[in-house]
């Protein structure tokens, strides 16, 4: 039996929930987006709990799809489904990122409703460009957030860019300088998630999510096949495969 990649703990109405996988740096394989589907689940069906937390073991938050396939293979509509239920799910859901954060794990953040960092070992890239796909699925929760420009920017060149920079483009909420920055503004949220009402919280995050929904509504079924054309191409194997050797792709000069 494979063993859990999610990890679930509780303290005081906040339920968090830790991404497990640093053999493969939290990839977004199968089994993991199947069991943070239902550990969200599970959560919003608990009265006791007012707001989940999602963070991460090792020093990577999430690295995105899992490019090695060795935890299953997962398809753009699992992803579709995975970052829709956090976006809808009547609770808030914080992310907190210790690590680097690439290409689909931007998504997670994007699809939270407050994302906090550690400046001191946080990294954000949008590498999908490198490797001969385009970010399709996780430009849903993430457009209708980000500065234009910025995207722009980060989609085509895939470089990388840290806390700050990911906090001016309104990619994360807040960030802290050291840990003990970090600890402190985290607590100052979910000290604040923990005074308001359930239904307040609902309702409120219903008014800012509506565009996000919409744009999934809008999107969905032209960006998962745009996705599933793109990863199945010549290019992106070549991509794939020049990723997981550690080498350049052919089309690097």
């Amino acid at each position: 039996m494979a063993a859990e990649l999610i990890r679930r703990t509780d303290n005081h109405g906040i339920r968090t929930l830790t991404l497990d996988a640093p053999h493969n740096r939290n990839a977004l394989s199968a089994q993991l987006m199947t069991e943070l589907r239902t550990a969200l689940a599970d959560a919003s069906a608990a009265k006791a709990i007012r707001a989940v937390l999602l963070t991460h073991t090792g020093n990577t938050f999430c690295a995105g799809a899992d490019l090695s396939g060795a935890d299953g293979s997962a398809t753009p509509h699992d992803l579709v489904q995975l970052l829709r239920t956090i976006v809808e799910l009547p609770k808030p859901v914080v992310a907190r990122a210790d690590g680097h954060v690439r290409g689909g794990g931007l998504g997670l953040l994007g699809a939270c409703d407050i994302s906090i960092a550690s400046a001191a070992a946080a990294s954000f890239a949008f590498t999908e460009v490198r490797i001969g796909v385009a970010p399709a699925v996780i430009s849903m929760p993430l457009l209708p957030r980000l500065n234009p420009r910025a995207a722009a920017r980060y989609y085509l060149t895939g470089e990388r860019f840290n806390a700050a920079e990911a906090a001016r483009i309104g990619l994360i909420t807040d960030y802290g300088d050291t840990a003990d920055a970090t600890d402190a503004a985290l607590h100052r949220l979910l000290t604040a998630l923990r005074r308001c009402s359930p239904q307040g919280l609902a309702e409120s995050k219903k008014l800012v999510t509506a565009e996000v929904l919409r744009t999934f509504d809008r999107d969905t079924d032209n960006l998962t096949a745009l996705s599933t054309r793109l990863f199945g191409s010549a290019e992106a194997r070549e991509g794939m495969t020049a990723f997981l050797e550690r080498r350049d792709p052919e089309w690097a000069w």
